[in-house]
């Protein structure tokens, strides 16, 4: 099968590229490696600035990549923005995809129209990005998305390619139940892949605890984005603890918006990793940590672990959405638990084999892709 992947976001479509072509597709991947972050690509599409000469150069490269992309049996796009335009732009690019190719799919892997739709009634979820129960959260991000997502352009496109594209794949719990309500013949969640044999688990907490050393806990820092993803919430809880039990016990690892490559070495050198604290689920970057053996403080709400079928392993430190349950949670879980440190290490490499082998999720993606063509 001839495979097209548009767009990026946290390395999802080169890592399900990488299982497709093992199990012998032709698969291309286009996109701009999602800005600073530099994943892989096949085709670079990256917007090198947003001036009058960064535009003209980017629409350029458009115009000569584009009309290429025809005769590929599935074409999937990330994202109802998929590429570095407005949105007011994007119809005529999705539509020559639709027209000279074959079958049609979109990604709900991030934000967009119904998971800010969703996420503010109040009601699907006891806390999101969004709500802590019948309240909504207030910030600026929050407002911005509101405007563009439900009753701006974005929202209207994304209503349109929803409505008009031949399937929709969920990569988390929240997104299933965002899509599933307005779409359910054509919606099929799919866990997100990681290539297990590209990562090198460590499992040496037990080692590096034994010595005396520090528990070393990895946070990621964007600042546009800390409040809106709880970063700044989990930040504090680690000060504090740090704070509390002395930089010979906790150490903070923290990286503000470097590329993938420096972002994995950091992560390589860390026992924990915090992320996605409004999340009932763990994402991309939870589940590489994980791959590599460390522990995720993070989203591992039951309805996850019941969409998986999975009823044994509950791998992930699941935290409620306040500095003091971060802070309770490593204290209790980490600082005073070793042998459940182990255990856990053990769990998160087992979990992510059963659940998001990125040959076994590449199978799933094609079993879904060929019952939508028949």
């Amino acid at each position: 099968m001839k495979i097209l992947l548009v767009g990026e976001f946290s390395n999802v479509h080169w890592t399900l590229a990488e299982g497709l072509r093992v199990l012998g597709h032709d698969v291309t991947v286009v996109s701009d490696g999602d800005h600073w972050k530099g994943y892989p690509r096949d085709i670079d599409l990256r917007r090198r600035s947003l001036n009058t000469v960064g535009t003209l150069r980017y629409l350029c490269d458009l115009a000569r990549v584009w009309p290429t992309l025809r005769g590929y049996d599935v074409v999937q796009i990330i994202n109802p923005i998929f590429l570095d335009l407005k949105a007011e732009r994007m119809w005529p690019f999705y539509r020559f995809l639709r027209r000279h190719n074959g079958h049609m799919f979109l990604g709900a892997f991030g934000i967009d129209h119904y998971w800010v739709k969703v996420g503010m009634d109040c009601k699907t979820f006891r806390y999101s990005d969004f709500n802590f129960g019948s309240q909504l959260r207030d910030y600026p991000f929050l407002r911005t998305m509101k405007e563009e997502w439900l009753h701006g352009a974005k929202g209207k496109l994304n209503k349109r390619i929803a409505e008009d594209c031949d399937g929709i794949i969920t990569g988390l719990y929240e997104y299933e139940m965002c899509y599933r309500p307005f779409f359910a013949e054509k919606t099929r969640f799919i866990p997100f892949p990681i290539n297990i044999k590209a990562v090198n688990p460590t499992e040496q907490v037990s080692a590096v605890y034994t010595n005396g050393e520090a528990l070393r806990c990895f946070i990621g820092i964007q600042r546009s984005r800390s409040a809106y993803k709880g970063t700044d919430i989990m930040l504090a809880a680690l000060e504090r603890l740090q704070k509390d039990y002395g930089k010979e016990r906790v150490e903070i690892v923290k990286a503000e918006s470097v590329p993938f490559s420096q972002y994995q070495e950091m992560m390589n050198s860390s026992h924990a990793l915090l992320d996605q604290l409004y999340s009932y689920t763990p994402a991309m970057n939870g589940l590489l940590a994980m791959a590599k053996g460390l522990i995720l403080i993070g989203g591992g709400e039951p309805e996850h672990y019941d969409l998986l079928g999975e009823q044994e392993l509950r791998p992930i430190i699941n935290v409620r959405p306040s500095e003091q349950d971060v802070y309770d949670q490593i204290a209790t879980r980490l600082l005073s638990d070793k042998e459940d440190i182990r255990q856990l290490q053990r769990d998160s490499i087992e979990y992510i084999r059963r659940h998001h082998d990125h040959i076994k999720v590449a199978q799933q993606y094609l079993d879904f892709w060929t019952t939508t063509q028949a």
